[in-house]
């Protein structure tokens, strides 16, 4: 079985067949979905002119059947990945050594956890980890990172010699809630009286707001919405990842995946966020604002999205990598995961340094606990 297999590259995620690419997704996760990476691809967003040399591999039955995928880039540097390897390449180029290009098994510009190396089988999966291993060997890269997985190759990884970095994310879970009247119930009186506060402050401001889903979205309003996704990278001084095309290619690939919030003032655009949809899980994406309004962010970013979960009776909001301040909003602390392959040297080097960075995260998420909003029991 293992010897009729074959490995191949796609140089573009549209040379492989959709239905195909598919199957193996599991269902309900947006990211990995066909129509998701060719938005990223076809609307100039992910290109080798912008860093990303796309080289996904797809193993084949020698009757075209598909047995594993991965997503794969070739990088000219670290952004837009949200596992952050700056020193790294610092330390290794200070040694002589060219860092860029690496591999990235990701998704672009998504800090979101799931599946990321699709397999039926392990020997599948085993043929992807060899094919790496041999990028290595041969010096075509500095190491072979793949990043936010949910753990179903964590053994083949750790057995080839990855290693493995843990990071830490808030999520919102959904304890069966009727309303956020019951998730307010379950949290002490302080912190409900804090969470009314806000939620009235921005009540009182006159801000409504105004929820898209699935084939309600048109053109016009992600002409709407861009604005404000630009806004949140222009105040940096950077430019956006995305561009406006990825947005409406979207819509048209997958849009019941798709829930756009708009706040809005006397029936004005203020803010805008995108929310995407799983099986289980409403994932908060891109937001942004062109005005300054009290406790907006809050009220658009986290508590619209939990009331959302609990209308479609969702177990989990992803709101988005890092903020402290979800902590006091709910938002439990989650423990996420990146596996890593680097050239000799530069290897032993890093994975000393995440065992102890690993222990500092695993202390983190339970000191971080002592600060979520709920109600203890004696």
């Amino acid at each position: 079985m293992l010897s009729a297999m074959l490995i191949r590259q796609l140089n573009h995620i549209g040379d492989i067949d959709p239905v195909r690419w598919d199957a193996l997704v599991p269902t309900g996760y947006p990211f990995l979905r066909h129509a998701f990476l060719a938005a990223l691809e076809n609307s100039g967003s992910v290109t080798p002119a912008h860093g990303w040399v796309p080289m996904h591999l797809v193993v084949e039955n020698p009757d075209g059947s598909l047995q594993a995928a991965l997503p794969l880039y070739r990088k000219m540097h670290s952004w837009g990945e949200y596992v952050f390897d700056f020193q790294w390449a610092q330390a290794w180029e200070r040694a002589g050594r060219d860092y860029y290009p690496k591999l990235t098994a990701a998704i672009p510009f998504s800090p979101v956890q799931g599946p990321r190396l699709l397999a039926r089988c392990p020997d599948s999966r085993g043929l992807i980890i060899d094919w790496l291993e041999h990028q290595l060997l041969d010096g075509a890269v500095s190491g072979a990172h793949l990043l936010f997985n949910s753990g179903e190759e964590n053994r083949e990884l750790q057995t080839a010699g990855w290693v493995q970095r843990l990071g830490c994310q808030f999520h919102w879970f959904n304890q069966g809630y009727g309303s956020f009247d019951d998730f307010l119930a379950a949290c002490n009186s302080r912190k409900r009286k804090n969470f009314r506060k806000e939620r009235q402050s921005v009540a009182a401001q006159g801000i409504g707001f105004e929820w898209l889903c699935g084939a309600q979205v048109t053109a016009a309003d992600w002409q709407r919405f861009y604005p404000f996704y630009a806004a949140t990278y222009l105040k940096r001084g950077r430019q956006p990842y995305l561009t406006p095309a990825f947005f409406q290619q979207l819509s048209a690939g997958m849009a019941d995946s798709i829930r756009l919030l708009f706040a809005r003032d006397q029936g004005r655009d203020v803010a805008g966020a995108l929310f995407l949809v799983g099986a289980d899980t409403l994932y908060g994406r891109y937001w942004g604002c062109l005005e300054e309004y009290d406790r907006l962010h809050f009220e658009t970013c986290f508590y619209q999205g939990m009331e959302r979960c609990i209308a479609e009776g969702l177990s989990r909001f992803d709101a988005g990598a890092q903020g402290e301040h979800k902590l006091l909003r709910g938002f439990e602390p989650v423990l996420t995961q990146s596996w890593h392959r680097l050239q000799p040297g530069l290897h032993e080097a890093v994975a000393d340094f995440l065992v102890q960075e690993g222990e500092g995260m695993r202390a983190y998420r339970q000191d971080a606990m002592d600060y979520l909003p709920y109600r203890r029991e004696d």
